[in-house]
């Protein structure tokens, strides 16, 4: 390796170790320049923040005991329904969104700009889970069918459903908050 080489190959390296060594030390929220000692905030987008709009309970097909219970928004006008998750970059396990839809029909959702995996649970007229479309992809465009008539949606974290037990025949109940 010729000396010119060489020179290049140390300065390129202390460069490199001096680039890791600064970032080493800092978080998302505050790095700190090496040159001016001024602090650079930054502020991750989370996306549309969770409002609470009702309270959601699931009931077992089998004694009607309630199995699981989560906060809600509600998605109740096509603006709502057409917005849905999107742009969400998390939820927490104990939320989720109910898409309430004027009468039961079959539905089809979608992933496109939703950034987080879904369960996607579709219910009948009486709140009874009819299909599930589980781990869903996100950012995807595939289409979501409920194969069978749904009035009710309901999204929750991806997994959330063998985490539960939840299952086909199941129901849901719902309070408002007012």
């Amino acid at each position: 390796m010729s000396i010119t080489r060489l020179l290049l190959f140390n300065a390129g390296l202390c460069l490199y170790i001096a680039g890791c060594h600064n970032n080493s030390g800092n978080s998302v929220s505050g790095n700190q320049s090496a040159t001016t000692g001024s602090t650079i905030t930054t502020t991750a987008d989370s996306g549309p923040q969770f409002k609470k709009e009702a309270v959601l309970y699931f009931l077992s097909k089998v004694n009607n005991d309630t199995l699981r219970q989560i906060d809600i928004e509600l998605a109740t006008n096509d603006a709502e329904r057409a917005q849905g998750l999107m742009d969400r970059k998390s939820m927490s396990d104990t939320q989720g969104m109910l898409f309430i839809f004027p009468h039961a029909e079959e539905q089809s959702f979608w992933m496109k700009n939703t950034y987080i995996s879904l369960d996607i649970i579709y219910l009948d007229e009486n709140k009874e889970i009819v299909s599930v479309q589980k781990y869903t992809t996100p950012l995807s465009e595939e289409s979501l069918p409920s194969f069978k008539k749904a009035q009710y949606v309901l999204e929750v974290n991806a997994g959330f459903c063998d985490k539960y037990h939840i299952a086909y025949g199941d129901k849901i109940s719902y309070k408002e908050i007012k």
